[in-house]
């Protein structure tokens, strides 16, 4: 079997291409998942395995296998901290943390309804405070996060330890070239279109 081949079942999801997870996966991270050969190094060394109900090594076994379905529907991959544990334990020298990444990419694309709302509101506030301002306003982020997910008051009583650190600025810095920045999002957002 070759890498851009999988084992082939009526519960195994492919892409509307027709590509396999694997194969998409491959081409969306430039990560090979078929060089994983499953010793567990990856999920022994995970400060998250077990939070997760499917660790890192069974994440990649899952893409090997195709199993699109049972992928998205398990929410372990939206707990990696993306802090590359997994990567640097490696000793095949493959990137698990980039195709635990390259899995979020694909879960919020085609399902994004489905991606737990704390973590969609986040990455919704993150980019809008990046193409608002060219930077991060963490004050910014904080309101727009706290409207989005309706989590108004779950943290508040840390804000003026915060603020009175200076971690939480009332004005945002200005970034001297915010029309790169916007072109970049442009950019991105033209790429979808033509897709």
């Amino acid at each position: 079997m070759t890498s851009s081949q999988s084992v082939s079942s009526p519960e195994n999801g492919r892409n509307s291409s027709g590509d396999s997870l694997a194969h998409e996966i491959h081409n969306l991270t430039g990560v090979d998942p078929a060089r994983c050969y499953q010793c567990g190094k990856c999920t022994a060394g995970c400060p998250m395995a077990n939070e997760m109900a499917v660790g890192p090594h069974a994440m990649i076994r899952l893409i090997q296998l195709d199993r699109r379905d049972r992928l998205m529907r398990d929410e372990s991959k939206w707990l990696c901290l993306t802090c590359e544990t997994c990567t640097s334990r490696c000793p095949n020298e493959i990137d698990p943390a980039r195709l635990i990444d390259g899995l979020r990419e694909i879960a919020f694309r085609d399902h994004r309804e489905k991606t737990p709302a704390r973590i969609r509101a986040f990455h919704e506030s993150f980019l809008n405070q990046i193409r608002m301002f060219g930077r991060m306003y963490e004050l910014g982020l904080v309101i727009w996060y706290k409207t989005k997910s309706g989590a108004l008051f779950d943290d508040v009583a840390t804000a003026p330890g915060l603020i009175t650190r200076g971690k939480l600025n009332f004005l945002p810095h200005g970034n001297q070239d915010i029309a790169s920045i916007r072109r970049i999002f442009e950019a991105c957002v033209e790429g979808k279109d033509h897709k």
